[in-house]
């Protein structure tokens, strides 16, 4: 079966669950699903290069990871149990000052490898020397938004920098002529770009027809300073500048009121949930899902970077995201388990719009199976609540992007190779910063 890694080709996938009914999967050798249903091993036997038994695993749309810094896999465990700030300007920073183009490969294929083996095959991007980035996924075989994070603390000669780079990346992604891979905007937030930089990346964005990818409302001091230093709130700043769109992921979000809410659901902007980030950094409120919800936002999920979170396993991340709710709103029927997979599925590929998300006919076909035989699937009185409640990224067998098989029974291709070359990158990084 080695093969079947290579490249794409046509699929059969045999005998699994989706919509609590028994079916199999046809993938077309465009990487497309082209037939479901309860009798499409007989219909499409002949067709399939390879046929895949799911043996009763449920049948899942791949995840997506609307928000994180793919490439801070490197920096994991580097600085935990830290005030925000604190961690950032004392530990963070400071290393990432240090950071090589060669450390974002690194560390962004290990950050592939981790999605691929929990069931994500989509991710929304922010950091640095993104065109490695790039590289990284486009060898791993998985879907990406990559932005650059525009960074120009108030400086002007900075900007004019900070514009450069971002112009260069939407260039390099368009000449990969991947459509895997998508580019962004990406002003990191309004506490370090200026006014005048975040109308440059809402035109520059309009101007390419890509996206937007900013942090929104994390803490309650970003508010404040805010309002003191603009005379509004962080996101009538942004809408100020343009930048509120139906193109714009906002990360976090946990500060915002009723009228930010309202405001983003006119907007069309998609919100970005990263309830175990906010949660170890103590941002003190959870993002307000209620109220965004009955506005209309379209609310996803993300699980920040990994120095902040410590892993990249949306499974994990969907069932604090209920829980979290639930809790801080003293509500247990707040985010209910069908809904709460949604946040990882389908709101998060409509978010990135590659037209995934969803198992049907005619979409890419990017699917995960999880195992049924195995003790958190048992027994199976509901299958959103044991994915939801129960299982982890570990109950994820078999991972398909685009038609293209990037794990299967749990094997990946040239896994111990990519974990050792990030595990020496992240060794090399931490002796650079000590000793210069």
């Amino acid at each position: 079966m080695t093969d079947i890694f290579e490249k794409k080709h046509s699929l059969l996938i045999s005998n699994v669950m989706a919509d609590e009914r028994c079916i199999d999967i046809f993938i077309d050798e465009t990487g497309t699903i082209a037939g479901m249903g309860e009798k499409e091993r007989t219909t499409y036997k002949g067709e399939a290069e390879f046929i895949i038994d799911g043996d009763g695993a449920i049948a899942l749309p791949g995840l997506v990871n609307t928000h994180t810094h793919a490439a801070m896999t490197l920096l994991r465990g580097y600085a935990d149990d830290m005030i925000l700030q604190d961690w950032l300007s004392q530990k963070i920073w400071p290393l990432e000052a240090h950071l090589t183009g060669d450390d974002i490969y690194q560390g962004t294929r290990l950050a592939c490898l981790e999605m691929i083996r929990s069931g994500t095959t989509a991710f929304n991007d922010m950091y640095f020397c993104m065109a490695d980035a790039a590289r990284a996924v486009d060898e791993s075989g998985i879907r990406a938004v990559l932005s650059y994070g525009f960074i120009d603390l108030f400086n002007a000669e900075k900007r004019e920098n900070e514009c450069k780079a971002t112009e260069n990346l939407a260039a390099h992604i368009r000449a990969l002529n991947n459509p895997r891979i998508k580019a962004a905007v990406g002003p990191h937030a309004i506490y370090t770009v200026s006014p005048e930089g975040l109308r440059w990346c809402a035109e520059f964005a309009g101007e390419q027809k890509i996206g937007i990818h900013i942090h929104l409302a994390e803490t309650e001091g970003e508010v404040n300073d805010c309002i003191s230093r603009h005379g509004k709130r962080p996101s009538g700043l942004l809408d100020d500048c343009a930048l509120l769109t139906p193109r714009t992921i906002a990360a976090h979000c946990c500060w915002l009121d009723d009228a930010e809410c309202t405001l983003l659901g006119n907007r069309g902007v998609h919100v970005s949930h990263n309830p175990v980030s906010n949660m170890k950094l103590a941002t003190h409120r959870a993002m307000p899902y209620p109220y965004l919800s009955a506005a209309g936002v379209n609310v996803c999920l993300g699980t920040d970077g990994c120095a902040s979170n410590n892993n990249l396993d949306l499974f994990e991340e969907v069932k604090i995201a209920a829980l979290l709710q639930k809790f801080y709103w003293n509500n247990p029927t707040i985010l209910p388990s069908h809904d709460a997979l949604l946040l990882a599925t389908e709101n998060g590929g409509k978010a990135l719009g590659f037209g995934t998300g969803k198992l049907l006919v005619g979409t890419p076909a990017d699917i995960v199976l999880v195992n049924t035989h195995i003790a958190c699937n048992t027994p199976l009185h509901n299958a959103d609540s044991n994915l939801v409640y129960a299982c982890n990224g570990g109950a994820v067998e078999t991972t398909i992007c685009d038609g293209k098989v990037l794990m299967l029974e749990h094997e990946i291709p040239g896994e111990a190779a990519i974990r050792e070359c990030a595990a020496r990158a992240a060794c090399e990084l931490v002796n650079r910063a000590r000793n210069s």
